[in-house]
């Protein structure tokens, strides 16, 4: 086992699905509290909307695909929903719809689009270089940054999501758009490495885990982070070592995790239902 991580795209896999499974664990934290579980496919989908509008007009993909999600970013912001009979995730879902038909629409129109759609769905973490993963730590390290300085803030923020206490939010809220931007640059970057599903995963996977686990926030968090940990070292290890696809590795392993914390969460319900039944029980003697 201890041979496979001597090799230097195994390790640079290792640290970039570590420094991916962190940032997105934790902003995921907020992802599934505010209820926009669904946010990570639509700016993906941006992402790929902007890299076909790149091929389309012979552009540079990375810097319009950073543009188109940070105007989606922007423009996810000002959604907040007031009419109960509405949710987050329809107003987003359309969005999504819209922005994978302008890919497929562009697509059609030029000759290399589909290789580097490939590239923005699936990724590659075996191939990342050292540039790579400096940007991306650098990125990662600024939007970590600065939830650690500003934490109170944004968890304040998804707390009235979740209470769906904003009618008093202004139109525009800065925090509210930061909070958005830092989603969407952390998926512009992490999709071109890791692919849309597994980004998806990190961000949706931990978090739920870490919520069957305790209701207390920093907990949680934490909770979660571990979890992104885990999976990411054993999908990469399944990867490596059974010769499969990185980013399905990452995903399965995620979700294996996930099945065992279902499973403790079950068994715990189940030892505490017998312990309060055998209590009643006792006590019901007792009065006769």
């Amino acid at each position: 086992m201890a041979d496979l991580f001597t090799h230097t795209f195994v390790l640079n896999a290792l640290l970039v699905s570590a420094v991916l499974g962190l940032l997105l664990s934790y902003l995921g934290v907020h992802v599934v509290g505010r209820g926009i579980v669904f946010v990570d496919l639509a700016l993906g989908q941006i992402s790929m909307l902007g890299v076909a509008f790149a091929n389309f007009i012979e552009g540079d993909a990375t810097i319009i695909s950073i543009i188109f999600t940070m105007i989606g970013a922007f423009l996810l912001s000002f959604i907040k929903v007031k009419d109960k009979r509405l949710k987050h995730e329809a107003i987003i879902g359309i969005i999504y719809a819209v922005a994978s038909a302008g890919t497929v629409l562009l697509i059609s129109k030029t000759p290399h689009g589909e290789s580097d759609i490939s590239e923005v769905l699936f990724g590659s973490v075996f191939t990342v270089t050292s540039e790579q993963i400096i940007s991306l730590a650098v990125v990662f390290g600024i939007i970590g940054l600065l939830h650690a300085i500003f934490r109170k803030k944004f968890f304040l923020l998804t707390e009235q999501f979740e209470n769906r206490q904003i009618e008093h939010m202004r139109i525009f809220d800065l925090w509210n758009f930061l909070f958005y931007l830092s989603i969407g640059l952390s998926i512009v970057f992490a999709v071109r490495l890791a692919g849309v599903i597994p980004v998806f995963s990190y961000l949706i996977v931990p978090p739920v885990a870490a919520i069957l686990f305790s209701q207390r926030k920093q907990v949680v968090v934490w909770i979660s982070m571990l979890i992104s940990l885990l999976g990411g070292f054993l999908g990469i290890y399944f990867s490596v070592h059974f010769d499969f696809p990185a980013g399905s590795s990452v995903v399965a392993a995620l979700g294996g995790l996930f099945v065992v914390v279902v499973l403790i969460r079950f068994s715990r319900f189940v030892s505490l239902r017998l312990t309060t039944n055998n209590h009643a029980q006792e006590n019901g003697n007792g009065t006769e």
